[in-house]
């Protein structure tokens, strides 16, 4: 448990840049290299290497070696762990606000019943 929770905060904390994001969701699409993923970000190379090593070292990204090619590739594995840890909570809000729903359709239905007539003011 202790270890999922450290990859849980350092993934949190990695995605919490934009330009870490940006990549993640470039990476999405396929995999790039470091060169290919600077190329829509006005910094450079080493920048964008840092913020590549930083989603490694959170378990999000993976590099490898192909002849010349060091492609960066997404770890699906580490953002099923997030979505499963967000989707646990998003549960538990979703049944408590049914739950709100609920209570308050059940107190507001008498109000909104139109008044009833008196029998007399036919």
């Amino acid at each position: 448990m202790e270890q999922s929770a450290d990859l849980l905060d350092r993934a949190f904390a990695a995605l919490a840049d934009a330009t870490r994001r940006g990549l993640v969701a470039r990476l999405a699409v396929s995999d790039a290299t470091v060169s290919e993923l600077a190329e829509p970000y006005d910094v450079s190379l080493q920048a964008i290497s840092k913020h590549v090593k930083v989603l490694e070292e959170a378990g999000l990204v993976t590099r490898s070696r192909d002849a010349q090619r060091r492609p960066v590739h997404l770890q699906a594995e580490a953002l099923d762990l997030m979505s499963t840890w967000i989707d646990r909570y998003r549960i538990e809000v979703e049944e408590r606000h049914r739950r709100l729903d609920d209570l308050l359709a059940r107190t507001a239905e008498p109000e909104d019943r139109p008044p009833r007539r008196k029998k007399d003011q036919t």
